[in-house]
C-alpha cells in the first residue's frame, strides 16, 4: 500500500519543501507512537482507498479492500493507466498465482521505468514533498491563522484546506466567517466543497484528524496533492489566458497604430492634393498690390501652414517605422497601408508638392518685376504721350493754313524760313515718337492689362505724326513754289531761329530727362544714374554760353534796328520762340537740377538701406547655413557611435534635438529679415550663397533627420529589450555595418551587404542571398539601411512568439476541444479581450461542434497573418 502511494506522489511530480527542524524531535516521538496505533493504519487504508477510487472511477470501477483488490494486479495496472495516461502491457487473464504475480510485476516494472524507486523514502520523495509544501505555503501565505510548516498538525484546524480552496475559488468559501476554534466545521466544509465542486473525493474524517495528536502525513499529502492537481489546471488556464491577453493586446495596439497611420496619411495626402492646384495656378493678377498679396499668402504658407505638415510627414514616417518594428518584434507580418498610402507614396506626393512649390515663388517674383516694369512703362508712356500731344496741339491747323497765298514777298520768305525751322523741330521730335512706339510695344510684350488703351493712343499719335509729315511736306512744296519770289531775309532773325530751336529742344530734352522716372535695384545702378547726372551738369556751362550767344543775336537785332531806325513789328518771323521763352526754360532747367539731385540722393539712401538689409540677412545666413550642415554631420556621427549604450546615444540625440529647437529663434529672425527684403523688392544678394529657401529646406531636413535618428535608436532599444539582444551584440552589429558603409551615408549596397554577412559567418549561395535581400530591401531600392540590417540580425538571433503557442493556450481554455465557446471566452478572458475574440472568430464547422462553437485555430493563425487594414 505504501509503495503505491509513493509511486503516485513521485510520478505526478508533486513538489514540496522540507519541514523545519523545530518539529523533528517531537515527530520522532509521534512516529513511534503511530507505529503502535492501529487507528493510524486504518486511517491510511481509508485515505488511500478513497484516493484510488477517485482515479478508478474514471475507468468505471472501484475497490473495497486495497490488499485484496490489488492482489491479482489487474486493478493496480488499471490504476497506473488512469494515472499515467499510458497503456501498460496486456495483463494475464489466468487465475493462477503465477498469473497474479506476473501482473503485479508488470505494474512494478512500469513504475520502475518511470524512475521511481520502490524502497524506503529516498531523495526523490523528499524533493516531491518539499515542492508540494512550498506550493501550499505560497498559496496560503496571505491568510490569517494559517502557517503551513508540515503535512500533519498544520492542517488540524482545517483553515489551511479552506485557504487553499478560497485562494483558487473564492466563490466557494467565505473565509472571513471561519473560526480557528471550529476545526471540525472547517474540515467538513473543506471536504464537502472539494467533493461537490472540485471532484475531490472525501478521503479523510474530520474527527480522526482533530482527535489524533499527529495526523497521518502520507494521508494528508495524498489528499492535498489532489488539490494541487485540481488547481494546477486552473493555473495553467490562467497562464494560457495571460498569454492570449498579451498577444491580443499586441494586436489591438498594432491595429490602433495602423488606423492612426491611415488617418494621418489620408489627411496629409488630402492636404497635398488641395495645395498643389493652388501652387500650380500661375494666372497673374493685374495689379502689383494683388501680386504682392499672393506673395504674402505664399509666405504665410511657407512659415505657418507648411511647417506643421512637415512635422506630420516626419511623424508619419516615425510612426510607420515604429509600427513595423513592433510587428517584427511580435512576429507579425509587415504592415501594408492602403493603396496609395505607402510611405513612398507620401514621399512622392511630397516631392511633387515641393517641385511645384519651388517654381511658384520664382514665378511670383518674376510677375512682380514684370508688373513693376509695366507700371513704370505705363507711367512713362503717359508722360511722353502728354508731352508729345501738347507739342502737336494746333500743328495740323497751322500746317493747313494758306496764308502764303496772300503774303508779301518778305512774308513768304519769312514763312519759308519759319517752315524750315518747323521741319527742324519736327525732326527733333521724331525720336520721342519712336520712344512712345517702343514703350507701347514693350507693354504689349509684357502683357499689360490695359494694352488696348495704350495701343489706341499710340496708334493715334503715330497717325497724327504721319499726317504732320504729310502736311509738312505739302506746305514745303507750296512754299518752294514761291521761294523764287523771296529775295532777302533777315539773317539775324534766321540765325536766332536756327540756334534757338536746337537749344530749345536741348532744354526740352534736359527737362524731360531731369523729370524722367527711374527704377534701380542696387547701389551700382543708382551710382550710374548719378554719374550720368553729374556728366549732364558738366555740360551746363557750355549750354549757358550758347544761351548767351543766342540772346546776343537778339540784342544785335535790337541794336541794328535802333541804329538804322528800323521799327520791329511783331515777333521773329522765323520762330515762335522768343527770348523770354529761352530765359524761362533755362530758369526751369536750373531749378530742376537740384530737384534731380535730391531724388537721386533719396534713392541712394534707399539703396544703402537695401544694402544693409542684404548684409544683415547674409551675416545671419552665413552662420545658420554652416550651423545646420554641422549639426547634420554631428547627428550622423552620434548615430554611428558605438562607444556608448543606446540610452547614451538617445540622451545625446535628445540634447541635439533640444539645441536645435532652441535655435529656432535664429531661423525666425532670418525669416523676418527675409520678409523685409522681399517687401523692399530686393531680388539678389551678392553677400551670401544662401537663400531663404536653402535655409528652409536645410532646417526642415535637420528637424526630419534628428527625429528619424531618434526614432531609429528608439526602435533599436525596443528591439533589444523585446528580443533580448545585448548591448554587446548591437555594438557588434553596428561595428560590422559601419565597416561596410563605405560611403558613410547610413546604407550599404548589395555587394557590401554580402561581404558584411560573410564577415559574420554566413555561407551564402545566390539563392539564399536573394532571399535575404527580399527581407532587407522589400521595395528593391538597391540599398540596405541600418534599421533593415538590425531587423534582419534580430530575427536571426532572437526568438519570437508563434501562432502555435497561441493555439495551445486556447486549447487549454477550451479543455482540449478543437473549438471554444462564447461562455468559455467570457469566463476566462477580460471583457475587452473576450469581445475582441468573439467578434473576430469564425464559426467552427468541425464534427461534434456545440451550438455557437468558435474556431480558435484559424483565429490564431490570422493573428499572425496579414491585417485587414
Amino acid at each position: 500500500m505504501t509503495t503505491v502511494i509513493e509511486t503516485q506522489v513521485q510520478y505526478n511530480n508533486t513538489y514540496t519543501v522540507s519541514t523545519t527542524e523545530g518539529y523533528m524531535i517531537q515527530e520522532e516521538d509521534w512516529d513511534r507512537d503511530l507505529l503502535l496505533d492501529p487507528a493510524w493504519e486504518k486511517q491510511q487504508r481509508k485515505t488511500f482507498t478513497a484516493w484510488c477510487n477517485s482515479h478508478l472511477r474514471k475507468a468505471g470501477t472501484q475497490i473495497e479492500n486495497i490488499e485484496e483488490d490489488f492482489r491479482n494486479g489487474l486493478k493496480l495496472m488499471l490504476l497506473l493507466e488512469v494515472i499515467s495516461g499510458e497503456r501498460l502491457p496486456k495483463p494475464d487473464k489466468g487465475k493462477m498465482r503465477f498469473h497474479k504475480i506476473a501482473n503485479v510485476n508488470k505494474a512494478l516494472d512500469f513504475i520502475a521505468s518511470k524512475g521511481v524507486k520502490l524502497v524506503s523514502i529516498g531523495a526523490e520523495e523528499t524533493s516531491a514533498k518539499e515542492g508540494l509544501l512550498l506550493w501550499c505555503q505560497r498559496k496560503t501565505a496571505p491568510y490569517r491563522n494559517v502557517n503551513v510548516q508540515n503535512f500533519h498538525i498544520s492542517w488540524k484546524d482545517g483553515l489551511a484546506l479552506c485557504a487553499l480552496i478560497h485562494r483558487h475559488r473564492p466563490d466557494l468559501i467565505d473565509y472571513s466567517k471561519l473560526r480557528k476554534d471550529d476545526p471540525i466545521g472547517n474540515l467538513n466544509t473543506a471536504f464537502e466543497v472539494a467533493e461537490k465542486y472540485l471532484d475531490i473525493p472525501k478521503m479523510l474524517d474530520a474527527e480522526d484528524i482533530v482527535n489524533t495528536p499527529k495526523p497521518d502525513e502520507k494521508a494528508i499529502m495524498t489528499y492535498v496533492s489532489c488539490f494541487y492537481h485540481a488547481f494546477a489546471g486552473a493555473e495553467q488556464a490562467e497562464t494560457a489566458a495571460n498569454r492570449i491577453c498579451k498577444v491580443l493586446a499586441v494586436n489591438q495596439e498594432n491595429e490602433r497604430l495602423m488606423e492612426e497611420y491611415e488617418k494621418l496619411a489620408s489627411e496629409l495626402l488630402e492636404w497635398i492634393r488641395r495645395t498643389i492646384p493652388w501652387l500650380e495656378n500661375r494666372v497673374a493678377e493685374q495689379t502689383m498690390r494683388a501680386m504682392q498679396q499672393k506673395l504674402e499668402d505664399f509666405r504665410d504658407y511657407r512659415r505657418i501652414h507648411k511647417p506643421p505638415r512637415v512635422q506630420e510627414k516626419c511623424q508619419l514616417e516615425i510612426n510607420f517605422n515604429t509600427l513595423q518594428t513592433k510587428l517584427r518584434l511580435s512576429n507579425r507580418p509587415a504592415f501594408m497601408p492602403s493603396e496609395g498610402k505607402m510611405v513612398s507614396d507620401i514621399a512622392n506626393a511630397w516631392k511633387g508638392l515641393e517641385q511645384v512649390e519651388k517654381g511658384y515663388e520664382e514665378w511670383l517674383l518674376t510677375e512682380i518685376r514684370r508688373l513693376e516694369r509695366l507700371d513704370h512703362l505705363a507711367e512713362k508712356f503717359k508722360q511722353k504721350c502728354g508731352l508729345h500731344e501738347s507739342w502737336t496741339a494746333g500743328k495740323e491747323n497751322l500746317l493747313s493754313q494758306k496764308d502764303y497765298e496772300t503774303a508779301s514777298l518778305m512774308e513768304i520768305r519769312a514763312l519759308m524760313r519759319k517752315h524750315e525751322a518747323f521741319e527742324s523741330d519736327l525732326a527733333a521730335h521724331q525720336d520721342r515718337v519712336e520712344q512712345i512706339a517702343a514703350i507701347a510695344q514693350e507693354l504689349n510684350e509684357l502683357d499689360y492689362h490695359d494694352a488696348a488703351t495704350v495701343n489706341t493712343r499710340c496708334q493715334g499719335i503715330c497717325d497724327q505724326w504721319d499726317n504732320l509729315g504729310t502736311l509738312t511736306q505739302k506746305r514745303r512744296d507750296a512754299l518752294e513754289r514761291v521761294e523764287k519770289l523771296w529775295e532777302t531775309i533777315d539773317q539775324l532773325y534766321l540765325e536766332f531761329a536756327k540756334r534757338a530751336a536746337p537749344f530749345n529742344n536741348w532744354m526740352d530734352g534736359a527737362m524731360e530727362d531731369l523729370q524722367d522716372m527711374f527704377i534701380v535695384h542696387s547701389i551700382e545702378e543708382i551710382q550710374s544714374l548719378i554719374t550720368a547726372h553729374d556728366q549732364f551738369k558738366a555740360t551746363l556751362p557750355e549750354a549757358d554760353k550758347e544761351r548767351i550767344a543766342i540772346m546776343g543775336i537778339q540784342n544785335e537785332i535790337t541794336k541794328i534796328a535802333q541804329t538804322y531806325g528800323i521799327k520791329l513789328v511783331g515777333v521773329n518771323p522765323y520762330t515762335v520762340l522768343s527770348p523770354q521763352d529761352i530765359t524761362n526754360k533755362w530758369e526751369a532747367v536750373k531749378q530742376l537740377v537740384p530737384l534731380r539731385d535730391q531724388m537721386l540722393q533719396e534713392e541712394v539712401a534707399r539703396q544703402q538701406a537695401n544694402e544693409r538689409l542684404r548684409r544683415s540677412f547674409a551675416a545671419q545666413a552665413n552662420i545658420i547655413g554652416p550651423w545646420i550642415q554641422t549639426k547634420m554631420e554631428e547627428i550622423g556621427h552620434v548615430s554611428v557611435d558605438i562607444s556608448g549604450s543606446l540610452e547614451e546615444q538617445m540622451n545625446n540625440l535628445k540634447q541635439y534635438e533640444q539645441n536645435i529647437i532652441n535655435y529656432k529663434s535664429n531661423i525666425d529672425k532670418l525669416e523676418g529679415d527675409h520678409q523685409l527684403i522681399q517687401e523692399a523688392l530686393i531680388f539678389d544678394n551678392k553677400h551670401t550663397n544662401y537663400t531663404m529657401e536653402h535655409i528652409r529646406v536645410g532646417w526642415e531636413q535637420l528637424l526630419t533627420t534628428i527625429a528619424r535618428t531618434i526614432n531609429e535608436v528608439e526602435n533599436q532599444i525596443l528591439t533589444r529589450d523585446a528580443k533580448g539582444i545585448s548591448q554587446e551584440q548591437l555594438n557588434e552589429f553596428r561595428a560590422s555595418f559601419n565597416h561596410f558603409d563605405r560611403k558613410r551615408n547610413g546604407m550599404m549596397d548589395p555587394d557590401d551587404f554580402r561581404a558584411c554577412l560573410i564577415s559574420m559567418g554566413y555561407d551564402l549561395g545566390e539563392v539564399e542571398f536573394a532571399r535575404i535581400m527580399t527581407l532587407v530591401d522589400p521595395n528593391n531600392t538597391g540599398v540596405v539601411t541600418f534599421q533593415a540590417f538590425i531587423d534582419f540580425m534580430t530575427r536571426e538571433t532572437a526568438e519570437t512568439d508563434t501562432a502555435e503557442q497561441v493555439m495551445a493556450s486556447f486549447k487549454i481554455l477550451a479543455s482540449d476541444k478543437p473549438y471554444i465557446t462564447v461562455e468559455e471566452l467570457r469566463r476566462e478572458l477580460p471583457p475587452e479581450q473576450a469581445e475582441y475574440c468573439i467578434t473576430r472568430m469564425t464559426k467552427y464547422v468541425g464534427p461534434e461542434a456545440a451550438p455557437g462553437a468558435l474556431d480558435y485555430i484559424s483565429f490564431s493563425s490570422a493573428l499572425y497573418g496579414e491585417s485587414d487594414l
